[in-house]
């Protein structure tokens, strides 16, 4: 037998014998920033941050995604206290993990990306990847170092060969998303000898529609974010020098800024901005409320002209920050939140799709600059479920 068809022979009964014995061969290993105590680049509870990285290969070895986690933020002690327990704020039970949509391995599922260097950015900050603070407490204290964790990661990706890239690609979904927008400038310019570095936000335009019910509650929540976490000085100087500062975590009041090409997946209907920030006030609403965004079927007439209002003062608020040339858009109305993450959404048989194009495909060619990719559907006014499990 060939030297080369004994080795591939050895290979797959080793792969064999690993699946045997219940070892998940594709399980992506978590890494703790190596300098991250000392560099203050930790998560609330203090223990190092981290991220998961699965290695390029082939003709992608010198490509790199970088997917920021969302998960909310906490905006007072007991918030971030409670996050402090928990995968949102600790790194301390954070196991090997399996990689799906954008950063799958999996070319049929991922066909631009599968052979890129993908790393998945652990989340525990709870303020988006920005800001740099303690709270200094009766009870724990709680480190509040976003910008600190996203800078030491970037740093240390560099030295791990993405200073070498070809290409490179920053996303996020949720509040990962709102971070891909907030660090995207500073992403490209850590990647000065990169040819071609881009921005992807999943999910991540969250929006104030002043003149939709609650707008007070939805400003005051971002409010209380920046002021808790001390986020003043970490946001754009050419929107705080515009407006007060919790308003520059809205996108809208952002993305004109952003001078890296930008992409932007979201629904008209996104469901976390309609189940959470359209809630009412009143506890004798908040069941038949619960009730409506579980089951669409269960809403009432004036629950379903809030949420139609809601939907269109989204697609007026993205009209009104200007068409970027550089910009992609892929605007829809399935009642989800984030995409990118999820084979089903990003690309599959039954993935949502405008201009017959999958998520992934749009994001691919306007990536690629195979074409310009603008997507919006503008005839659906309510939302429906656009995978049977969602």
């Amino acid at each position: 037998m060939a030297r080369g068809s004994l080795l591939a022979s050895l290979l797959i009964a080793q792969l064999i014998i690993l699946n045997c014995e219940g070892i998940n061969i594709n399980e992506v290993p978590f890494t703790s920033v190596a300098d991250a105590i000392p560099e203050r680049a930790v998560c609330i509870d203090g223990s190092p941050a981290g991220y998961h990285h699965d290695l390029g290969f082939g003709d992608g070895v010198n490509n790199w995604i970088i997917y920021l986690m969302g998960g909310g933020w906490c905006n007072n002690y007991l918030t971030c206290q409670q996050r402090r327990k928990s995968p949102l704020g600790s790194t301390k039970n954070i196991k090997p993990t399996n990689f799906g949509g954008i950063l799958s391995p999996n070319r049929g599922i991922n066909p631009d990306f599968f052979n890129w260097n993908r790393v998945h950015v652990h989340y525990c900050d709870g303020s988006s990847f920005i800001g740099d603070t303690a709270v200094i407490h009766l009870g724990p204290h709680l480190q509040l170092r976003g910008s600190r964790i996203f800078r030491a990661i970037t740093n240390e990706l560099l030295e791990k060969g993405m200073k070498n890239a070809k290409n490179a690609l920053l996303v996020g979904g949720s509040a990962g998303g709102l971070s891909a927008i907030l660090n995207c400038d500073n992403f490209r310019a850590n990647l000065g000898n990169v040819s071609r570095v881009k921005c992807v936000s999943d999910a991540g335009f969250f929006i104030r529609a002043k003149n939709v019910p609650y707008a007070g509650k939805r400003e005051r929540r971002f409010n209380s974010v920046v002021r808790f976490h001390n986020l003043a000085s970490f946001l754009p100087k050419l929107c705080t020098s515009r407006m007060r500062s919790g308003l520059c975590l809205f996108p809208e009041n952002l993305v004109e800024d952003i001078q890296t090409p930008l992409f932007l997946i979201n629904s008209v209907f996104d469901r976390v901005q309609i189940t959470r920030n359209l809630k009412p006030r009143e506890l004798r609403d908040i069941k038949g409320w619960k009730n409506c965004t579980k089951d669409l079927s269960k809403c009432t007439h004036p629950q379903r002209k809030l949420i139609k209002d809601f939907g269109k003062a989204f697609h007026e608020t993205l009209m009104n920050i200007g068409d970027n040339p550089s910009r992609g858009l892929f605007i829809h109305a399935c009642y989800a939140h984030t995409y990118m993450e999820s084979n089903e959404f990003w690309n599959s048989s039954g993935s949502p799709k405008l201009g017959n194009k999958t998520i992934s495909h749009a994001v691919g060619d306007w990536y690629f600059d195979r074409r310009v990719v603008k997507l919006i559907d503008t005839n659906t006014d309510f939302p429906f479920n656009c995978l049977a499990y969602d």
